[in-house]
């Protein structure tokens, strides 16, 4: 019985549409464990100011929530907005409700969707990919930048950081 509900399941999804959604839900994992960890430094060490890419984890974790506000706009085609995220309780909330809005909106859509291309006229750049392109991209500029993120944290002396990769997610956290 068991054995045909699996078959059934992934007959219904392609192995691109499992990999998105799998993806969402990982995503949203990561954030809420890195942010979970960050939560027990002192606030003010995480807005130190180290050479790096961004000048702070602080800073770090408001572009990985920028980037990951502007990709939902262009998946849903609604408006992006650019705007100041304030403190760091505000950046670390307002993360991990975006993470968990993506995850859910990826999760919610079918293979159309992922397939269907959109067109991007950005004043960064100008593509035409299907849809499924801008979702890896999405999580894997998260990833990029959670990693840069603990990078800034040994700079700082903080270390002990919550594994976040994606086989581990798979194989101990799902």
């Amino acid at each position: 019985m068991i054995q045909e509900q699996l078959t059934a399941e992934t007959m219904e999804e392609t192995s691109l549409v499992y990999l998105m959604k799998n993806y969402a839900n990982y995503n949203f994992w990561a954030n809420l464990t890195l942010v979970n960890w960050l939560k027990t430094h002192p606030e003010a060490l995480l807005e130190q100011e180290v050479l790096s890419s961004f000048k702070s984890v602080k800073l770090t974790l408001a572009h990985i929530l920028q980037a990951q506000e502007y990709w939902y706009s262009i998946l849903t085609k609604t408006e992006f907005k650019f705007r100041e995220y304030g403190s760091l309780n505000n950046i670390f909330d307002s993360l991990l409700k975006q993470s968990e809005n993506l995850a859910t909106y990826i999760t919610a859509i079918g293979e159309n969707k992922f397939n269907e291309k959109t067109e991007i006229q950005s004043p960064w750049f100008t593509s035409d990919f299907e849809n499924f392109e801008y979702v890896l991209h999405v999580f894997n500029h998260s990833t990029y930048h959670r990693g840069q993120i603990i990078t800034i944290c040994h700079n700082l002396g903080i270390t002990g950081a919550p594994m976040t990769d994606y086989n581990f997610y798979n194989v101990v956290a799902k």
